[in-house]
């Protein structure tokens, strides 16, 4: 009795060329909406790493398992207060996490933080900033871990990133050495609270 050949080299090479599509579309090399690629994205146990960026000490403050691990020197945008809407220059203040790590960077490298959040979204809502529709994008977004659209006019793209030229227009610029060793902790899910 003759068997039929299931597994040729042909079906092989097949398969593999399948299976190499669909990884890369589940874990996904994708662009950011700046246009700059990121890989698959990191993840790690929540609440391992905090995060904490105080605008008024202009420093950023790294805690791993409670304990602070680390101080850098960081740079905010030009004006004061809390980020309204897009083009405003502020650094957004509250309650964020990592949605996505560039090692493809125009500034060196960089993690993308998840502004704007719900408590921004209904800041927009209320205030006639954006409509219902962009407000259930941004939370639903949000209730899913993922990075909210940063195309509303409370605006997005908001980064720690590394130097660049001494300013920024609203994210957290630390020096290049400095953003290195971040990026090597923080993760995708990482918290980061963002202090006036």
């Amino acid at each position: 009795m003759k068997f039929p050949r299931l597994f040729t080299w042909k079906r092989i090479a097949a398969a593999a060329v399948l299976l190499a599509v669909f990884g890369a579309v589940a874990f996904g090399a994708g662009k950011c909406l700046s246009g700059e690629k990121h890989p698959a994205q990191r993840r790690m146990p929540p609440g391992a790493v905090l995060i904490v960026a105080d605008k008024s000490d202009r420093k950023l403050y790294v805690y791993v398992d409670g304990a602070l691990a680390k101080t850098y020197d960081a740079i905010f945008g030009p004006v004061e207060g809390d980020k309204e809407m897009m083009g405003d220059k502020k650094t957004p203040e509250g309650e964020f996490y990592v949605c996505v790590v560039n090692p493809e960077s125009s500034f060196h490298l960089s993690l993308g933080l998840s502004y704007p959040n719900r408590e921004d979204a209904e800041r927009g809502l209320r205030d006639g900033i954006i409509t219902k529709y962009q407000y259930n994008r941004i939370v639903r977004a949000i209730d899913d871990g993922e990075c909210p659209p940063w195309d509303t006019p409370l605006g997005g793209e908001i980064f720690i990133h590394g130097y660049s030229g001494g300013h920024t227009s609203g994210c957290i610029a630390l020096g290049d050495k400095d953003i290195m060793e971040l990026y090597e902790i923080a993760n995708v899910g990482t918290k980061v609270i963002i202090r006036p």
